[in-house]
């Protein structure tokens, strides 16, 4: 009795290796986009069977984190396993091609018999002409034939020259035909498979067991580490009196082996990382937030994109194209909806999306902001002798900004880049706006107010600086103007601030400022002057 059912299941199992596998394809029907990762869903469905079955589940990404996935069947559908693979391979897959394709390599196949055919043909061709060649020539050593024979032979011969040469061009003429057609072909098929959608190599193999025979809809999530987002804006202004406009955008990119075709996005700033034990609450105690660090510099406050050697705020100018925003007769806002959590942002956007894999990035609008300003200038002419607008908002914690780029459109022309941080502790939010060379700005050494004096063992130096303003604006200008004199933290080293022009002071930094309204037309001077006292014999680097 044993070995009967001993063989009986091993017969069983043959069987069951023996089942041809239901092949499908997956549609992605949504993706969560992560800053580093992705969940993405799936829709497919297959005809079970009652029984168990091997489904292998097409249009897979080719890397994916095979503890995150997740099968939903129903009821009377139960998965036995799931395994995800890169290298399926099976004598029962076979190549589906679109009908267009279908055609064309069909047709290729006719065209490629015919271009066989006559080649064929002219080779009989020629080796008949070569052949009547020869005996023509033998004919020729023949000289027992009279001049009437000779002569009915060399007719026939040029007469059958003649036919087969003229038989052999026109073969010749077929079959370039030919190829041209063949050529034409194999370009259409290029065009139509560049026009499909991109497959990957990933597959999901299933073992379902089913209790009828149905046809059964599934749906498969899990979580791909090949995609991405970024937040990025852009930053409007008509005017100084103007609110500034800003368009919250986001660029996504994904290589994960499929294209997203019309698909629903969901943008989350969260982590993509699913913990499964549940959660328990402990102390919550209130500590002080300590502010990211982003590749950029703080002046005082104003946060923008840097060069670190120098200290420069980078900016750029000039016209650019395209870069107006075309708004239908809906917003973006009545597509988007902003999802607030304690921890994370997340944006589901209504418009289904295109994103190719290719790993470029893809601009996808999410929210149109009018954000009330308030503008200032600022300038320290020691580092740069320009004027800088900045627009200060209040309350900015409302709109959901994370740390990203923003492209600086003032009055119709792009300015140059900054950087939103969101992520800082000031009560305002100070986002530059890039350059303004209508308020004019100078630093300049006054030389009879600056020297060196020798003091017995000591040196004294002097310098002295005249910063003038002016304002080529047809509009009052106000303008935070800082300048600076030098600390010391040797005992040897003095320094005597002589004149600052009734700027507000901060010994602590040596940071000198002034609040400064200038009109149309204006022009203002102020003067820092300081003294440093050091030893003659010693040299400073950085004075």
């Amino acid at each position: 009795m044993k070995k009967l059912i001993y063989l009986f299941v091993i017969g069983f199992s043959v069987v069951a290796v023996a089942q041809k596998p239901i092949f499908t394809d997956a549609k992605i029907e949504n993706a969560t986009v992560y800053f580093n990762s992705a969940e993405l869903t799936h829709s497919t469905s297959a005809n079970l069977p009652k029984g168990t079955s091997e489904i292998v589940i097409k249009n897979i990404a080719n890397y994916l984190n095979e503890n995150t996935i997740q099968i939903k069947a129903p009821k009377d559908v139960t998965v036995l396993s799931v395994q995800f693979t890169t290298n399926y391979m099976s004598e029962y897959e076979i190549d589906e091609t679109s009908p267009a394709i279908k055609q064309v390599r069909d047709s290729i196949k006719l065209i490629e018999a015919a271009i066989k055919k006559t080649v064929n043909a002219k080779i009989s061709e020629n080796r008949t002409i070569d052949l009547l060649d020869k005996n023509q020539q033998i004919g020729g050593q023949n000289t027992g034939l009279s001049v009437v024979e000779l002569t009915k032979m060399v007719d026939f011969y040029k007469s059958k020259r003649n036919e087969l040469q003229n038989n052999f061009d026109l073969l010749e003429e077929k079959e370039k035909q030919l190829r041209e057609t063949l050529a034409r072909l194999n370009s259409q098929l290029k065009i139509n498979t560049s026009k499909e959608e991109k497959t990957s190599n990933g597959k999901l193999i299933l073992q379902v067991m089913s209790d009828v025979a149905a046809k059964t809809n599934f749906e498969i999530s899990y979580i791909t580490p090949y995609a991405s987002w970024t937040p990025f804006y852009d930053l409007r202004a008509e005017s100084v009196t103007a609110p500034l406009d800003l368009m919250y955008k986001a660029q996504v990119a994904q290589n994960t082996g499929i294209d997203w075709k019309k698909v629903k996005l969901t943008l989350s700033s969260g982590s993509s990382n699913q913990n499964n034990q549940i959660p328990i609450l402990s102390f919550w105690f209130l500590r002080y937030h300590q502010p990211i660090t982003y590749d950029a510099i703080s002046v005082e406050g104003y946060r923008t994109k840097a060069n670190p050697q120098s200290n420069v705020i980078q900016s750029m100018s000039g016209q650019v194209p395209g870069l107006e925003i075309q708004k239908g007769k809906a917003s973006i806002d009545d597509y988007t909806t902003v999802t607030e959590n304690q921890l994370n942002v997340s944006f589901d956007i209504d418009i289904p999306y295109d994103i190719l894999s290719n790993g470029k990035l893809h601009s996808v609008a999410l929210k149109e902001l009018k954000l009330p300003a308030k503008y200032t200038y600022y300038s320290a002419p020691r580092v740069e002798k320009e004027a800088f607008l900045v627009a200060e908002i209040d309350d900015y914690s409302q709109y959901n900004l994370l740390p990203g780029e923003a492209n600086i459109i003032f009055e119709g022309m792009y300015v140059g880049k900054t950087y939103i941080n969101p992520n800082q502790t000031a009560e305002s939010l100070k986002l530059t706006m890039g350059r303004d060379k209508r308020v004019s700005v100078k630093r300049e050494k006054v030389t009879e107010k600056s020297g060196t004096k020798f003091l017995s063992s000591y040196k004294e130096q002097t310098f002295t600086f005249d910063i003038t303003l002016k304002n080529d604006k047809k509009e009052t200008v106000e303008l935070l103007l800082k300048d600076q004199y030098p600390l010391s933290t040797d005992k040897d080293i003095t320094i005597e601030l002589v004149e600052s022009n009734k700027a507000q002071i901060n010994s602590e930094t040596g940071i000198l400022t002034w609040e400064v309204k200038l009109k149309p037309g204006e022009i203002q001077k102020f003067r820092i002057s300081y003294k440093v006292k050091y030893p003659k014999d010693k040299t400073i680097g950085n004075l």
